[in-house]
């Protein structure tokens, strides 16, 4: 099984997860038989910057992948990977090692649309430009989604002590 994740980085299974797939600079493609990594490989997004809807998933699926792992993606884009057949999750976060212990483990599963996909037509296609090319609207994404999982790490850590 091949699981592509969503990162800000080149760095394999210590690379850190991306809020938003479609925005990320690289993904990491993970080769696993069972539970057991067999190859990592980071690869550039070609349509890092700026993208229109379906490139992103067209080039996972042109990857072999059979699962992705992100944290975040519009409804569109769920959209497009059921129609590729490749099974999306979304709220990963952390490392790449972190999301795949995760969704391993169950509980990492499914995908919900983030909340500018709704905010942009409730899951319709959003006109041409009007959020891929803001990039204040997607900084203040990035920071809400980022202060969400900051919560949420910081509710584990209470958890174990």
């Amino acid at each position: 099984m091949r699981v592509a994740v969503s990162v800000d980085d080149s760095n394999g299974l210590d690379s850190v997860v991306s809020p938003h797939f479609g925005r990320c600079p690289y993904f990491v493609l993970v080769d696993l038989e069972g539970r057991e990594v067999r190859a990592v490989n980071a690869i550039s997004n070609p349509y890092y910057g700026h993208h229109q809807p379906g490139q992103v998933p067209g080039f996972i699926h042109s990857q072999g992948a059979d699962v992705m792992l992100t944290g975040g993606m519009g409804m569109r884009a769920i959209g497009f990977f059921q129609q590729n057949g490749i099974q999306a999750a979304t709220g990963a976060s952390g490392t790449v090692r972190h999301a795949l212990e995760q969704y391993l483990g169950g509980e990492l599963q499914g995908a919900e649309p983030c909340r500018e996909s709704l905010e942009h037509g409730h899951g319709e296609l959003p006109t041409e430009g009007e959020y891929e090319q803001d990039e204040l609207g997607r900084l203040r994404e990035e920071a809400e989604i980022l202060q969400q999982q900051l919560a949420e790490v910081v509710e584990r850590l209470d958890r174990l002590r």
